[in-house]
């Protein structure tokens, strides 16, 4: 009814204007995007609307036909058929009602008391899982555990409610009170199951007022009937087999269930073992430097060996992998007089972390200075390339290095100062500690088999793909880039003063998308272009436009435009500089020799 109230919304330019819900995910699979052309007209999607709030109704009507069956897999059918064409209005309350509408429908149609029963259980298994889960997922939020979540979503506009956000300010005890028992009653669900089933009424009447108040508060009106759905199958299975209301119920879709589990949990361990081993294993032409923290990098290197043009050192960002250079390190190793080196920070693919002591980011500056010193020859300079963190990290280095260092790129990097003066950097930063936290306790679970494939992967080059993917689901990286993280709050936030100055020349390469949505940052790129004494013609500031944080590297088009800044900067800037050091250098030479001539006389 609510569908066809608002059908205006099907119109060019609504909500769910079909020329733009085509673009959406679920309408990407060839086989969902024709269902959907098949109902997308306006006049088809009102008739199903029409139909279902028909049937909808004779549900409502008493009666134990058969019919019922095909009338709940009617609205369920239906319900997943206009996903794609009601991308905008569709929630969580519509999914539990499909799950609950196919298998009632289907228990109602089946003839058999212990399918019928198996379907039950399935529903209130389900029930049990939908609740405990996001209760502990609430537990691991910060926000639910300070007691400060209430009164955030109440401060919104979308699900908030300014009077009951008054309360939650004015009694601030009883809300926290009322969260750590939403919390406790979602958490502790399954204990529906102990105690003969004495505890199923409690906990069943405290989440139907939860979902009751959210549907008042934050117009959540179809959870207060979609997630009750779940409960009268809760009540029958929780019942003691000896009631009379339950007696002869088939209980073996709990074993079923059981063994399933068993299975799932072995599978994704067999999964995350080989899926570590690829991790761990690198690639043919890699190799590995011990550094002196014991740290053993894994490297990889190309291009031309023999050549005397600088080689390039790349280094990747927080949570990333040496394989997202993987579209500029190609093209260097095979169009250039460039050789290149990539790494993994220890901790990340197939480098290990030995050091015990305390992490600090010097212990990072150490490594790529170490490995610079082992890897690349003496008579060969290097040029370092780092994206994010790694500029921050290679900007350090630098200083270590001194003249062995022709210049350095940035891509899109961090500043040391960021979290002090930009908004959306400090913003943003609590919400990526504590995603990272929560993918690396996750994935320590187990769980790398659960992980979806991002559509940034499958951007790389087809050959680094299922490499990247796999590290991707291994905790290792995520467990490193929460030790990086730690410390880049805990620096960034002590750090003072300005950015010391920097002899070799360097190149910022910065996404449109960065320096657009947060001005502050474009400041911060010129105060670090302006601490390089001279970056010559090229250098600066450059931007890639089109491009983000990610896909500055990610995406083909807009990392083989950074490349070529690079190859210039790369062909002028650093011949530049070779020029003024060689112009210095001969103007020291005439000095010396004014000196030693006046000290003759």
């Amino acid at each position: 009814m609510e569908y066809l109230h608002q059908r205006e919304q099907l119109d060019p330019g609504g909500l769910n204007d079909w020329d733009i819900m085509k673009k959406s995910p679920e309408a990407k699979n060839i086989a969902v995007r024709r269902l959907s052309n098949a109902v997308s007209g306006k006049n088809v999607t009102i008739a199903l609307h029409a139909a279902r709030a028909a049937v909808s109704i004779g549900l409502l009507m008493p009666g134990h036909s058969r019919w019922r069956g095909a009338g709940s897999l009617f609205l369920g059918g239906t319900t997943c058929l206009l996903q794609a064409r009601h991308r905008y209005g569709t929630d969580g309350s519509d999914q539990v009602a499909t799950l609950v509408q196919g298998a009632t429908g289907l228990a109602r149609l089946s003839r058999s008391p212990q399918t019928q029963d198996a379907l039950l259980w399935y529903v209130a298994m389900q029930a049990n899982l939908s609740y405990a889960a996001s209760g502990w997922v609430k537990l691991m939020g910060e926000r639910w555990r300070d007691a400060s979540a209430l009164p955030g979503v109440m401060r919104t506009r979308t699900y908030g409610s300014e009077g009951v956000y008054r309360l939650t300010q004015r009694y601030p005890q009883t809300s926290k009170y009322v969260q750590h028992g939403v919390l406790a009653m979602e958490c502790l669900f399954p204990l529906v199951y102990v105690a003969g089933g004495r505890l199923t009424r409690p906990f069943l009447a405290a989440a139907g007022s939860f979902h009751v108040a959210n549907g008042f508060i934050m117009g959540l009106g179809r959870f207060m009937t979609a997630f009750p759905s779940l409960h009268p199958m809760v009540a029958y299975t929780t019942a003691p087999a000896t009631h009379p209301a339950v007696a002869g119920r088939d209980d073996r879709a709990v074993r079923a269930a059981a063994v399933l589990l068993a299975a799932g949990v072995a599978a994704a361990a067999a999964v995350a073992v080989q899926r570590r081993g690829v991790v761990l294993e690198g690639w043919p032409a890699s190799r590995k430097v011990v550094t002196r923290h014991g740290n053993e990098l894994m490297y990889e290197t190309g291009g031309r060996e023999e050549s005397d043009a600088p080689v390039l050192v790349f280094c990747a960002g927080l949570t990333s992998t040496s394989e997202h250079f993987s579209w500029i390190t190609e093209r260097f190793a095979h169009d250039s007089e460039h050789a290149v080196v990539s790494y993994a920070r220890a901790g990340y693919a197939g480098s290990v972390r030995r050091s015990t002591a305390p992490y600090g980011l010097e212990e990072s500056v150490d490594d790529l200075e170490d490995l610079v010193r082992a890897v690349v020859p003496r008579h060969r300079k290097v040029v370092l390339v780092g994206h994010s963190l790694g500029g921050e990290l290679i900007r350090r280095a630098a200083a270590r290095l001194g003249d062995r260092v022709a210049g350095l790129v940035y891509l899109d990097p961090a500043h040391p100062a960021e979290l002090q003066r930009s908004q959306r950097q400090d913003a943003g930063a609590k919400d990526l500690r504590e995603t990272i936290a929560h993918a690396s306790l996750y994935l320590r679970l187990g769980t790398g088999i659960l992980m979806s494939r991002p559509d940034w992967l499958d951007k790389l080059p087809k050959a680094y793909r299922d490499k990247v993917f796999a590290q991707y689901t291994d905790a290792r990286l995520w467990t490193a880039g929460k030790r990086e993280w730690e410390a880049v709050e805990r620096e960034f936030r002590a750090f003072e003063g300005d950015i010391d100055p920097i002899a070799a020349p360097g190149l910022i390469i910065a996404a449109q998308q960065t320096v657009d949505q947060d001005p502050e940052q474009l400041l911060l790129y010129n105060e670090l272009s302006r601490a390089h004494r001279n970056h010559g013609e090229r250098g600066g500031i450059k931007v890639v436009e089109g491009s983000d944080h990610d896909s500055l590297l990610t995406d083909a088009m807009h990392a083989h435009k950074a490349a070529e800044l690079m190859a210039r900067f790369l062909g002028t800037a650093l011949t530049e500089a070779e020029g003024t050091a060689a112009e210095r250098a001969e103007d020291r030479a005439e000095e010396k020799k004014a000196q030693r001539e006046g000290a003759g006389q």
